[in-house]
């Protein structure tokens, strides 16, 4: 290689979005954050894009929405501007509800909403800047989409005997919804996936292993398969991780015998969820370099100097806000009570994104630096 193509040659960039329903006001301050220490970095570019900068941005349930923004060219000011005006027209009540029948929130304005954002594109369209990865979970198979706009994907083009739609043909406004439909919130989504059968159901890809899709974007962007087989290396592969908020799942056993089977179980979905994103913690932080090591537990601390290969297989730096009292004072400043915390925590309450997104501003502004963008 000649000295000039070494010195033009960078390493490729992810930037994975994890779901979390409201609390991706949270991500917006990171990403605007992302966006000022760029243009800071690059003095010529007035208004940089994120989506000039990662090679793959992909998301799951919220961070569906704001991946596919980004990658569409939308800065992360115009993202927040949508997101606060958007997710009180999504997440607002039903009139009338039929309990444990109907779904806490009527589909039809998130779809209404999605739309407005990304119009009729499909996945084909030139309009996508970038690569993009969207996350969702189809029940009626049992299995997890992660889906893409490489054309070198399998199921990218129509087969010969026409026995499937080619994902080149859906459009991103589905898939987005197909993302962000979660259980008990939105009804699920069908996608036409086969010609004159009855379409694929999907719910949001939360309910999933990749609610935080760190690891399956690794996956993607490695594991030949998926048509990209980008090398491995500290040098060669970087990922930015952004969380909307991670707490410890607790459940006072007084409180749980007094819960019906219903409530209890949800409960559990909620902490296997959190327990999924621990684990993607858990391996991203072993198998590569981290500048942003988190804690996971007491028992593995935060796995700082532990490396499970001989060499990083990627740089990993994993920006997020801790929804617990002690961590928000002692590193953020703020004194929160219970109950302000508890409805911080909140998938659907509209009330808390001015401070969801402050303290996102806050933790931002002390976590990323420039050093990570590289």
């Amino acid at each position: 290689m000649a000295q000039g193509e070494l010195s033009a040659h960078r390493p490729k960039r992810i930037l994975a979005l994890d779901g979390g329903g409201v609390r991706g006001a949270i991500s917006v301050a990171f990403l605007e954050k992302i966006e000022e220490v760029l243009r800071q970095q690059n003095s010529t570019a007035k208004s940089p894009r994120l989506c000039d900068h990662f090679d793959l941005i992909g998301g799951t349930s919220t961070g569906a929405i704001i991946g596919t923004a980004l990658a569409l060219g939308l800065s992360a000011a115009e993202i927040k501007d949508f997101y606060f005006h958007l997710a009180p027209r999504v997440f607002r009540h039903r009139r009338f509800r039929l309990w444990l029948i109907q779904t806490l929130f009527d589909a039809r304005s998130l779809k209404e909403e999605i739309a407005g954002i990304i119009g009729d594109r499909r996945l084909e369209t030139a309009g996508l800047l970038t690569s993009l990865a969207i996350i969702t979970k189809r029940m009626d198979t049992g299995s997890v989409w992660i889906v893409t706009n490489n054309p070198r994907s399998k199921y990218w083009d129509d087969p010969p005997d026409g026995s499937y739609i080619g994902n080149r043909h859906y459009r991103l406004a589905d898939l987005v919804r197909a993302s962000t439909a979660a259980p008990y919130y939105f009804a699920p989504h069908a996608i036409e996936i086969v010609p004159g059968e009855p379409p694929g159901l999907f719910v949001d890809g939360g309910i999933s292993p990749h609610n935080n899709p760190a690891l399956a974007l690794f996956q993607v962007a490695t594991i030949p398969a998926y048509g990209f087989g980008w090398p491995t290396g500290a040098g060669e592969l970087g990922i930015i991780s952004i969380g909307t908020g991670v707490w410890r799942s607790r459940l006072n056993p007084l409180t749980a015998n007094r819960m019906t089977a219903v409530g209890l179980a949800i409960e559990a979905l909620k902490s296997m969820a959190a327990d999924a994103g621990s684990q993607v913690s858990t391996l991203m932080q072993v198998l590569g370099h981290t500048n942003t090591p988190w804690t996971i537990n007491s028992e593995l601390g935060d796995l700082r100097g532990v490396l499970l290969p001989s060499e990083p297989l990627f740089t990993f730096d994993r920006y997020d806000v801790r929804l617990e009292q002690n961590w928000l004072e002692e590193e953020l400043g703020f004194r929160l009570n219970d109950s302000t915390i508890e409805r911080l925590r909140m998938l659907e309450n509209t009330t808390a994104i001015p401070l969801a997104y402050e303290l996102g501003q806050a933790a931002a502004e002390k976590f990323v630096k420039p050093e990570h963008l590289i």
